[in-house]
């Protein structure tokens, strides 16, 4: 079982950015096509998407991934193939409430770091729209490093790259399996929800 981390300054609070901080909306990438939700989600789960994407999150380049579809799918590959131009549209959102806990722990003197299932060359985009990344001391891209959570290696990667101990840190994602793996290698996980629920672990730990 993972140690909770001590109470005041000090402890190391790991952030998830997708779903966490930065909404993830898939349909504003694919809106022009399927204006319908529902119709989207069967397009996708139909060519695989969500495996084909996970690729790129692991280090796959996006053209090496794109070639493969049409390869797949012929001319039903197209939507799915414009994602990588219109992923940007997908990652506009701020989670404001979360940014505002996470403003709260910097005041508070928690170092803070951030570990995303993410691809290498649409991060990039991250970065420009969302400035307030900065905060982070640290933020581990899964799409450079060719590994991916849960696997335990990326999360001591981040331990090792900094010194840290596990028992010192508070890893916060909206995956199960995420936050079980962080469990796995000895932090206190939290999984993310929404920001009061999350304002509410982090007060019972003591960190705000």
């Amino acid at each position: 079982m993972a140690s909770r981390p001590g109470r005041g300054a000090g402890v190391n609070v790991i952030f998830d950015l997708g779903n966490v901080l930065i909404r993830w909306n898939l349909h504003a990438g694919f809106a022009a096509e399927f204006p319908d939700p529902a119709k989207l989600r069967a397009y996708l789960d139909r060519i695989g998407f969500d495996d084909w994407n996970r690729t790129h999150d692991g280090g796959r380049p996006w053209a090496e991934g794109v070639a493969a579809l049409r390869a797949r799918w012929g001319p039903d590959a197209e939507p799915a193939a414009l994602y990588p131009d219109r992923h940007h549209l997908t990652i506009a959102q701020p989670i404001e409430g979360s940014w505002a806990l996470v403003a709260r722990l910097d005041r508070a003197g928690h170092p803070l770091y951030a570990l995303t299932n993410w691809s290498a060359e649409s991060f990039q985009q991250a970065l420009a729209l969302h400035p307030r990344l900065a905060i982070f001391r640290d933020i581990v891209v899964s799409g450079r490093e060719g590994m991916l959570k849960p696997d335990p290696r990326i999360y001591r990667l981040l331990l090792d790259r900094h010194g840290l101990a596990a028992g010192d840190c508070l890893f916060v994602d909206d995956s199960a399996a995420n936050v079980a793996g962080a469990r796995a290698v000895g932090m206190d996980a939290v999984r993310f929800t929404n920001p009061p629920a999350l304002e509410r672990d982090l007060t019972a730990r003591g960190l705000i």
